[in-house]
């Protein structure tokens, strides 16, 4: 079996090489871009590039933008990294469909613990159809249909309605849905679950409504 293939992009090569030496050890193949300009046409050229590790500050084209372009044509999981850790940064970084946010400086072992995570919950799907209320999740296909209709939903927006969907009519608290959509090392907090569920509801249209809030504790999917 071929090596799952990472694309690591960030200006500082010696960032790219810590990266690529801890991918690497975990037996992935990394490939290397110093821009975003770079990055974007490595993406085009090489198709089997399943998770993206993206650095915000570099020349030519910055993180934001490469995301942004990627995300036109592609739900690659992406996870950013940062220099700094300011709040509209990490929002910002959500809005445009980034998966995982970490700033820098960080543990490397923890940043290949979240690409482990990413690539084991991407791998692991079933090929079991969910319906529920007129919403369909096909696992193997990653896709979500909403009354016959296709929405397109960012990787961690579909993980998020397929743990809703398989605990219907359970009340999940934030930590709950940190541990199980996020996984136990992600160091997030309620800010990111709410701002993912805001997204994933106007997604939904009318079914967002199935999503309850339960005020104080977390949410919860209800037909």
């Amino acid at each position: 079996m071929e090596p799952l293939k990472i694309l690591v992009v960030d200006d500082e090569a010696r960032m790219r090489k810590l990266v690529k030496d801890f991918l690497s050890v975990k037996g992935f193949s990394v490939v290397e871009a110093s821009n975003g300009e770079e990055a974007v046409d490595l993406f085009f050229e090489q198709k089997d590039i399943v998770l993206i590790i993206l650095d915000v500050m570099m020349p030519k084209m910055d993180g934001w933008e490469t995301c942004k372009t990627i995300r036109k044509y592609s739900q690659v999981p992406i996870i950013m990294l940062t220099a700094r850790s300011e709040e509209r940064d990490e929002l910002q970084g959500f809005d445009l469909g980034v998966d995982e946010y970490i700033s820098k400086p960080f543990s490397p072992k923890i940043l290949v613990a979240r690409v482990e995570a990413i690539l084991r919950r991407s791998n692991a799907v079933t090929a079991d159809a969910v319906e529920i209320g007129g919403i369909c999740i096909d696992k193997a296909a990653h896709q979500v249909t909403i009354d016959g209709k296709d929405i397109d939903l960012s990787y961690k927006e579909f993980e998020l309605l397929a743990y809703f969907l398989e605990n219907q009519g359970i009340a999940l608290s934030r930590e709950k849905i940190l541990n199980n959509v996020w996984n136990y090392d992600y160091f997030g907090d309620a800010r990111t679950i709410d701002t993912h569920v805001k997204k994933l509801r106007n997604k939904m249209g009318e079914k967002g409504d199935y999503i309850k809030t339960i005020w104080g504790m977390g949410y919860k999917f209800e037909v």
